[in-house]
């Protein structure tokens, strides 16, 4: 009779104890689906960081089609033709994405892909056109200059600003660096009063953009990113907008980045998509991993003077290559990955 009584009792724990642990397992769930109101938008922390393979993509063509829709305000991080990334850019191009606005923050190569594309039809432009010392780009100017893509004109600074305060979940930030000049007449800039000192300011809309990508030198598989070298305005680039894929000169343990966790430039909280991308900056230059192909990008430019020689080119590097490492194998392939490699450390000459 005591056996019995034992076994019932025994039971009934078990059972209380099963009980328990559902509930717990529904709670968890429910927590784990809670809206954040992250940058004004409402996410779930369960599309953000429940899961890594909810985040970690192995293909850079998986994540451009499930984030990246026409009509799209995009973004891309890095400085001119430093830390871009490039297999992101070629595809959304090979996508054939139309319709998108672009922030041409400091915008050289990555404009040039775009405009290549015909993926873009609006933009804001800070530093456009141009390569820096390399001179303009030849298409992406007709395309300006044609009409085809609508322009408002900002600066580097007002563009940071901008996505800062979209990242402090502002609507505006005020400044006084274009009051005066013709920028803020061709900007979306409006002038206010100061209700402290009743003095004039430009008033700054906050930019979210709908989609942004950026490439580090190494993540874990979560989208905790480590970046070297200048950072321009790329974690409130992060913070602001809506979708952020990240590509990854390698993955790293999450361990690594525990041991670290002040060099986190860019947190898991942010990124909705991570790929690891080796040399994914090529033909810029990595900082500290490898240097820019500077034949390619005059190869770019010099046939950019003749439309049509330029279509075929484009077709043949970027719409007809399957992925971003088959483009690479076109222009020398890991070979040259290492020649820049060594000349980022200053080692090609030895």
């Amino acid at each position: 009779r005591e056996k019995k009584e034992r076994e019932k009792r025994e039971k009934r724990e078990e059972e209380e104890e099963k009980r328990k642990e559902e509930e717990r397992r529904k709670k968890k769930k429910k927590e784990d689906s809670c809206f954040l109101m992250i940058r004004g938008q409402p996410r779930t922390t369960q599309s953000r960081s429940s899961a890594a393979s909810d985040v970690y993509k192995r293909q850079v063509d998986e994540a451009v089609k499930r984030l990246v829709k026409d009509g799209d305000y995009i973004a891309i991080g890095g400085f001119g033709a430093n830390r871009i990334p490039t297999a992101v850019l070629h595809e959304i191009a090979r996508q054939g994405k139309k319709n998108l606005a672009f922030a041409g923050h400091t915008a050289t190569h990555d404009m040039q892909i775009l405009v290549g594309g015909e993926c873009i039809d609006r933009l804001d432009i800070a530093y456009v056109i141009g390569l820096e010392a390399r001179g303009l780009s030849p298409n992406a100017r007709r395309a300006v200059e044609s009409g085809k893509i609508k322009l408002t004109e900002w600066t580097n600074a007002t563009l940071s600003w901008r996505l800062k305060a979209a990242a402090m979940g502002l609507s505006y930030l005020p400044a006084r660096n274009i009051m005066g000049a013709d920028t803020f007449k061709y900007s979306a800039a409006k002038e206010v009063l100061c209700p402290f000192t009743n003095q004039k300011f430009a008033a700054f809309p906050a930019l979210y953009p709908d989609f942004a990508a950026i490439h580090v030198h190494e993540c874990d598989v979560y989208g905790n990113a480590h970046v070297f070298g200048s950072t321009v305005s790329d974690q409130d680039l992060a913070k602001a907008s809506k979708r952020v894929v990240i590509t990854t000169e390698r993955i790293i343990s999450n361990d690594e980045i525990r041991r670290q966790p002040t060099a986190t430039f860019i947190p898991f909280w942010c990124v909705d998509a991570v790929v690891e991308v080796p040399y994914g900056s090529y033909p810029g230059n990595m900082p500290y991993e490898y240097f820019s192909d500077e034949e390619h990008i005059r190869q770019w430019l010099k046939i950019e003077k003749d439309p049509e020689e330029f279509r075929k080119f484009f077709k043949k590097q970027i719409l007809d290559t399957k992925n971003f490492y088959e483009y690479l194998e076109l222009n020398g392939g890991i070979a040259r990955m290492l020649k820049l490699r060594a000349i980022e450390h200053l080692t090609h000459n030895r």
